[in-house]
């Protein structure tokens, strides 16, 4: 597989966890704790400043490596599983119906 078609495939498969994750939020069964935690990491990936700024050799570029995947797991450990897996077939429902499916292997 060619490296253009796998970042393609990773684009694609980061952005629908972003769905996931949104209806996750959004569900009134999510407990609050999740809710924060996954409120907290989409304002620290939209923040215009670092905590540790990126000059700063590794750990400058190393806390957004670290920060955004543990809150983002913080959170979905609180999730109860049936909770997620209800959200994420949702999501997935909604693609096939929007045809994002038919529309992406027309891409390819």
């Amino acid at each position: 597989m060619k490296l253009s078609q796998r970042l393609k495939q990773y684009g694609k498969s980061f952005k629908r966890q972003v769905r996931v994750y949104r209806a996750v939020a959004a569900h009134p069964r999510t407990p609050r704790q999740a809710k924060w935690l996954l409120g907290l990491a989409l304002a620290y990936a939209l923040m215009p400043f670092d905590l540790i700024p990126d000059w700063i050799p590794v750990l400058g570029l190393l806390d957004d490596v670290v920060i955004l995947p543990l809150l983002v797991w913080l959170a979905l450990k609180s999730v109860p599983r049936a909770l997620y897996d209800e959200c994420a077939s949702r999501v997935g429902r909604e693609e096939l119906e929007s045809g994002v499916w038919e529309h992406e292997s027309q891409d390819g």
